[in-house]
């Protein structure tokens, strides 16, 4: 994978992205500004691109998965702007800029943050409006159901509640709850993304498991890249202070486990993702070289 290949599909995803967002007029306009500012603050797209190439993998050609593309990503910026807060873990910069929270003051960064949740599912229902029989009905449908529970308390939302509930009791957590937290605070939306790919192009159950399993070892790496790349990354590649984790007295991977095993366990996990998308007999090799990206990134 080249890096004008993964540029070509960031700014094609942030076209879909941006083509959903609100515009800024009326009374709530602050809020829609912060939004727009919590979504146009740059960032991989990772999300919505893993989204659109298990789609296109699986034969998907049409625009039902535009819908689905925003509202992953916009759920993933919620996250972040709520992530961010003083009460969570207080960060000034994200993506090499200040944060929403800092700009816009504290309770109209959470109500950016709501607001974001609840039109990241008013956009991904406009997919009905893309379905031309009932099959694809029930494939938005089922969707869907993956959306909201990725994204709930069976999923982000339940990881991240987990990961507060440790630091406001100042407990020592073991490397299971650990693994629980990473799993679903970060791996859930990546498993979310991936799966909606399959199911709207119509891949077959035992596929959409394969997915599942896969995206699931991807989307805990990445976890475990963040957690390496707080002690050693560079600041302005990363756009955000290294060392938080340090500061907060946070159990990370690396804190249970150590730099090298974590870097290890992290490159397995990529190691057997691939090994099971191999197995899948589709073919997509961007796909494929950005799972691969997870292991030993530097952003």
């Amino acid at each position: 994978m080249s890096e004008s290949e993964m540029k070509v599909a960031q700014l094609r995803a942030e076209e879909i992205i941006y083509r959903y967002l609100p515009e800024e007029k009326g009374y709530p306009s602050t809020v829609v500004s912060a939004i727009n500012y919590s979504v146009k603050a740059g960032g991989k797209r990772i999300r919505p691109i893993f989204m659109y190439e298990t789609y296109k993998m699986f034969g998907g050609d049409d625009e039902v998965i535009e819908p689905f593309m925003a509202a992953i990503e916009m759920i993933h910026n919620y996250s972040l702007v709520h992530d961010d807060l003083e009460a969570m873990d207080n960060d000034e910069f994200r993506r090499g800029r200040k944060t929403t929270h800092v700009i816009y003051g504290e309770g109209m960064a959470v109500l950016a943050g709501d607001g974001l949740l609840n039109m990241a599912f008013e956009t991904a229902v406009k997919a009905f409006d893309l379905c031309s029989n009932k099959k694809d009905t029930d494939r938005v449908i089922r969707a869907l159901r993956v959306l909201a529970e990725k994204s709930g308390l069976q999923g982000m939302l339940g990881g991240q509640a987990c990961d507060v509930d440790a630091e406001q009791k100042k407990k020592q957590i073991d490397i299971d709850e650990l693994m629980y937290i990473h799993e679903n605070k970060t791996g859930a939306l990546i498993q979310s993304a991936m799966m909606i790919g399959a199911i709207l192009a119509g891949a077959s159950s035992k596929e959409v498991d394969i997915i599942s399993q896969l995206s699931l070892l991807v989307g805990t790496a990445f976890q475990i890249e963040d957690d390496i790349l707080d002690v050693e990354g560079d600041e302005k590649v990363i756009g955000k202070r290294v060392g938080s984790d340090e500061k907060n007295n946070k159990t990370t991977y690396v804190t249970l486990k150590g730099l090298q095993e974590a870097k290890k366990d992290a490159r397995e996990m990529s190691e057997k993702a691939i090994e099971l998308f191999d197995g899948i007999g589709k073919s997509n090799d961007f796909l494929r070289n950005l799972m691969l990206s997870m292991i030993g990134r530097t952003n």
